[in-house]
């Protein structure tokens, strides 16, 4: 099965039975589409006796554990077919994930997060303010999961700037000449939740105080890469939308989940609150003691699966995240799909996320 199948249907528009149907049978395939190209794969596949016969659905299929592409060296492609090599966030001492991707993988990616994230702002590019510095994007061969981040809500953008300097400094100037620009239009923000907060909503409050206010209710902002830090100081999603509202009028805040072990497919929060998995990917819960998958409202770990990865094996990946299903094809937004939260980390699990990994580093 080709993933230009997936391309042709809009991504929020199967019901539970149609959707499955179709994940199985891709993820199936790539199951086996692994298990021929890459010998770590195929070792840890028949170390569980893995049967594709014995498969009734893609809940059945095994899964990695996310912590081994930071353990070994997983692709299912020659290295001369290698064209990037994504890494994921660490703090120092840590060890990073590696990703490698050929050009049928990456391009999929790219397509995935477009047919997503436009279902959430329209096929129109906006002006853009990324809120973050330039330094991040370097070498377009050995992406961090920032920087990829970064590169990758960047084709949303029609006119872009960064809104920080190499120093973390609010370029003021730039931003008012930005703003004035584009004044009337709707203008996309994107950012890493710490770094949002810490550099830019705090920069916002010191500039209000001395009486320079920016008007930015015609914004959308889209943020992620984690929650902890902002957890330990108190701050929840609702306050973290309350402030920037005060501040500078914003009000259209996506959160969004996901890790560079599976980049492109996304799960986009959408105006309930709630983060969706699209038709190109799946999230399953299950229970730390026996990995059974937990009912609705049943709090455990959160798997997610993916019908992009064709160069490595990262089709089917348990986080190391504690999440909860909410509920499936009934969310008040209008979107099919499972819709879920996340609660944090696992337990003795390493920081990881962009946002997180900074502030580590920040602090």
């Amino acid at each position: 099965m080709l993933f230009e199948e997936f391309l042709q249907i809009p991504p929020y528009s199967l019901g539970r039975e149609d959707k499955h149907t179709l994940l199985t049978r891709r993820l199936t395939e790539l199951t086996e589409h692994h298990r021929v190209r890459c010998p770590e794969y195929r070792r840890m596949l028949d170390s569980v006796g893995y049967d594709s016969k014995r498969v009734s659905g893609y809940e059945d299929l095994p899964f990695l554990p996310v912590r081994l592409f930071k353990e070994l060296i997983l692709k299912s492609v020659p290295q001369e077919d290698v064209v990037k090599t994504m890494t994921s966030s660490g703090t120092t001492g840590q060890a990073v994930s590696r990703i490698f991707l050929d050009r049928v993988t990456s391009a999929n990616q790219q397509k995935a997060m477009v047919k997503i994230v436009s279902d959430f702002l329209g096929a129109s590019r906006l002006p853009m303010i990324i809120l973050d510095c330039p330094s991040v994007v370097k070498d377009r061969n050995m992406f961090s999961a920032r920087g990829a981040g970064i590169l990758g809500f960047s084709i949303f953008g029609a006119k872009k700037i960064y809104a920080l300097d190499d120093d973390m400094h609010l370029d003021i100037d730039g931003l008012c000449a930005f703003l004035e620009r584009f004044q009337g239009q709707d203008i996309l923000l994107f950012g890493f939740t710490f770094m949002v907060w810490q550099h830019f909503y705090r920069e916002l409050v010191r500039l209000k105080e001395r009486g320079t206010v920016f008007d930015l209710s015609r914004g959308i902002l889209i943020h992620g890469g984690g929650w902890k830090k902002l957890a330990s100081e108190a701050v929840s999603p609702q306050e973290f939308h309350d402030k920037l509202r005060d501040v500078c009028g914003l009000d259209r805040v996506h959160d969004y989940y996901g890790m560079v072990e599976q980049t492109g497919c996304i799960y986009m929060q959408c105006a309930c609150g709630h983060l969706h998995a699209s038709i190109f990917s799946d999230v399953i819960v299950r229970r730390s003691r026996d990995f059974g998958v937990c009912a609705a409202g049943e709090p455990g770990i959160i798997q997610v699966v993916s019908a992009i990865p064709e160069s490595y094996p990262g089709h089917s990946l348990l986080t190391e995240d504690e999440g909860v299903l909410l509920g499936e094809d009934d969310c008040p937004c209008g979107r099919k799909g499972k819709y879920f939260k996340i609660n944090g980390r696992l337990k003795n699990a390493e920081i990881r996320g962009c946002s997180d990994t900074y502030a580590a580093k920040f602090g």
